[in-house]
């Protein structure tokens, strides 16, 4: 009995064959004849041709049979396939997990907030919040809390106990469309970055179980994996509308954290006098307003 393909090999064979599919012959440079292509994509041969290896290496690197591959040829290979800087490294790391036997070991937890984070995040005047690979939010200050009301507002009615996660809310909350106002790019966005995730560690079983629930409950999710599109997400504008001051244009930063592997800290900031800013600051004296009992709302 054939033994089961591992992660790393299955994501392997599939971002291949998904990046050869998106190129044409004529944007690859190479000439194109007869009219009956069953493909519309790169044959095997033909990004063989373009990387400069053989058909069979690539067929058998294609079908997830790694042994030792120099990086030239994994140089030529993104050349070949056009990938950009993410897809490059993706291919890289599925490479080496696909020829890395199994880790023994489980990785550590990945939800452990050091008090010198909170620490920080409480001193930040802006929204910011920390999450890990899988869109966890572990941690964040009171205008970041606030900023993402609705993902805390689901987290509490369906997932109690249990820190939000922006993806779930991305995908299965019926109100994301409204929140997000650019919500297909976020949505891929967010499973792009999952894909870079599975590819550094496709042993993650917290990662592949959020995975395998959204590939199960939302037919967009499983559309969006099945692309194997993958890229970094590192800065930007966010547009938001929240449900107690409206439209928000935020410029935001994710900055990784070397002591912290797989964490990331979120900050949020507006231009200066825009209307941005004042709905922040709206919304940063509502965060300081005490409630019935007492406690700031």
């Amino acid at each position: 009995m054939p033994s089961r393909p591992s992660p790393a090999t299955t994501e392997l064979r599939e971002f291949l064959a998904s990046r050869r599919a998106r190129i044409t012959p004529e944007q690859a440079g190479l000439p194109v004849y007869g009219a009956n292509r069953r493909v519309t994509g790169l044959r095997r041969e033909e990004v063989a041709l373009l990387a400069g290896i053989s058909v069979e290496y690539y067929t058998r690197l294609e079908r997830g049979i790694v042994g030792s591959v120099s990086e030239s040829v994994l140089d030529g290979l993104a050349h070949a396939l056009s990938l950009d800087e993410a897809e490059r490294d993706h291919l890289f790391r599925l490479v080496h997990s696909a020829s890395t036997p199994r880790p023994r070991k489980k990785p550590a937890a990945r939800r452990r907030v050091r008090p010198t984070i909170q620490r920080l995040l409480d001193q930040l005047a802006s929204p910011a919040y920390l999450r890990n690979q899988r869109f966890d939010i572990l941690a964040s200050n009171d205008l970041g809390r606030a900023l993402y009301a609705p993902i805390y507002e689901y987290a509490e009615a369906h997932t109690p106990g249990q820190p939000p996660n922006t993806a779930r809310f991305i995908f299965l909350d019926r109100s994301a469309p409204e929140f997000f106002v650019d919500y297909e790019k976020v949505a891929d966005d967010c499973v792009a970055f999952l894909h870079i995730e599975a590819g550094r560690d496709p042993y993650d079983k917290d990662l592949s179980d959020l995975i395998g629930e959204l590939s199960t409950r939302s037919e967009e999710f499983r559309r969006l994996w099945a692309a194997q599109d993958v890229r970094y997400h590192r800065s930007g504008r966010k547009r938001l509308h929240h449900p107690l001051v409206g439209d928000l244009e935020l410029d935001y930063e994710a900055l990784e954290l070397p002591g912290d592997p797989g964490q990331r800290l979120n900050v949020y900031s507006a231009p200066p006098d825009s209307d941005a800013e004042r709905a922040l600051s709206l919304l940063a004296s509502w965060t300081l307003t005490p409630s019935d009992d007492g406690v700031p709302a």
